[in-house]
């Protein structure tokens, strides 16, 4: 054995750089633990009475004064150990500059593997059971290094608006952080694509308005009231809807909501047809303003019990009808029989492009072909290209944005019908 182990203040020396290096291990761990600990299985684990959950949830809150506690911590020791064992190395090997180098290249392997790497790797790979492991210990580093972190933030506040960042904001919500998992655990096979729908359609909801999700006015089938009431059957069999909207005079007129049961039931307690009057029959039209949240709609459908209403514009313009299905195919997808197609209006074709009707929402086509059109500034299909535009289009025209070729297929006076629209770049499909 060496002369120098057996000298006790070297001895002494080293024990104390072993423990320091243990505690760089507990805070390094410690860090990447609490910052990769599951906020939804703490919290759960809080629920159920575990203090150390507990501890952990209240720790999150506040992920700057964490992490600046532990930082301060894990560089006190750090630096704390380097020097120390720069003295050992000093008086075992005298104080020249190679002892500085094997001191420096001696602690900056057991900082690497014994204070970083090894705690590291395993709190990343058990971040629950290792934070709930350090909570009591970390919380009392918190509350002792709570003044000088509070005086570290300060500075680097300052230091940062300087530069023109706002450091107590953030961009992303609980929202984004749901969206985010979902879409990552559906692109790792975790998840199909049909629950990931579900669960972004229902955090999206709030951000939907009735004129996303309406039946446009082109596409309502109304009917006149002033027309005998055999025909006005022979209409409401054909539409194959169950509420009809009822015009007089001009089809922008609506003064009441048809109901094929109470259109069925006046037939039944009248041996003449041609006696049945339409508007008496006919329900009060409920009308509700475009802007309407359909979060807010739902509700209001739920409350009143209704299942149709009557959209209109800010002059009282009819714009279309919302039904409670609409709203509800907005979450499970749509609504459909065994005699519907996937999506009425969209046509596959093998060399990866799709043929659809222009007033298919977007939205629609992204759920149906898993793609990332953007919807935040237009309906449906032909009205993104018109806005992307910025005129409306003629037949063959081609356009290309986001990574997507949009073709005109046919367009009747100034309405875009139908489009062809495939991916300009990706595995399997044409690129143009």
């Amino acid at each position: 054995m060496p002369e120098f182990f057996r000298d006790p203040e070297i001895l002494r020396g080293l024990g104390i750089v072993l423990c320091l290096l243990f505690v760089s291990a507990f805070f390094s761990g410690s860090e990447t633990a609490l910052t990769a600990a599951s906020r939804s299985r703490i919290h759960a684990a809080a629920q159920d009475g575990n203090r150390s959950a507990d501890i952990v949830s209240k720790l999150l809150q506040s992920r700057a004064r964490l992490i600046g506690a532990l930082l301060l911590g894990n560089n006190l020791v750090n630096i704390g150990a380097s020097v120390l064992m720069a003295g050992l190395v000093a008086e075992i090997f005298g104080d020249s500059g190679w002892s500085q180098l094997i001191a420096t290249a001696v602690m900056t392997v057991l900082i690497l593997v014994f204070a970083e790497v090894l705690p590291k790797t395993y709190a990343i790979t058990h971040p629950d059971r290792a934070s709930l492991t350090v909570a009591r210990p970390v919380g009392w580093v918190v509350t002792v290094f709570a003044p000088i972190v509070a005086v570290v933030q300060w500075v680097v506040s300052g230091v940062l608006r300087l530069f023109g960042v706002k450091s107590d904001t953030s961009p992303w919500t609980a929202a984004d952080e749901i969206r985010g998992a979902v879409d990552l655990h559906h692109r790792e096979g975790g998840m199909a694509k049909r629950a990931r729908d579900q669960i972004i359609s229902v955090l999206d909801l709030g951000d939907l308005i009735i004129e996303d999700v309406m039946v446009h006015r082109s596409n309502v089938v109304t009917v006149d009231g002033d027309l005998p009431p055999d025909q006005v059957l022979k209409e409401v069999l054909a539409s194959g809807h169950t509420r009809m909207p009822i015009w007089k005079d001009d089809p922008d007129n609506v003064v009441g909501v048809l109901h094929a049961k109470d259109l069925l039931k006046a037939m039944s307690c009248n041996d003449d047809i041609s006696s049945i009057n339409i508007g008496h029959i006919g329900r009060n039209a409920w009308f509700v303003p475009e802007t309407t949240s359909v979060a807010r709609q739902l509700r209001a459908f739920q409350q009143k019990r209704e299942h149709f209403a009557i959209v209109v514009d800010e002059y009282g313009a009819l714009q279309g009808v919302i039904t409670l299905e609409d709203i509800l195919e907005e979450i499970v997808g749509d609504i459909q029989d065994e005699y519907d197609e996937e999506l009425a209006g969209l046509t596959r074709h093998a060399d990866g492009t799709v043929t659809v009707r222009g007033d298919i929402p977007v939205r629609d086509i992204n759920r149906a072909l898993d793609w990332k059109l953007p919807d935040d500034e237009a309906v449906t299909i032909a009205g993104l290209v018109i806005h992307e535009s910025q005129t409306i289009p003629e037949e063959k025209q081609t356009f290309a944005y986001y990574g997507y070729r949009f073709e005109i297929l046919e367009r009747r006076r100034n309405q875009i019908m139908s489009l062809k629209v495939g991916r300009t770049f990706g595995p399997g499909q044409r690129t143009y």
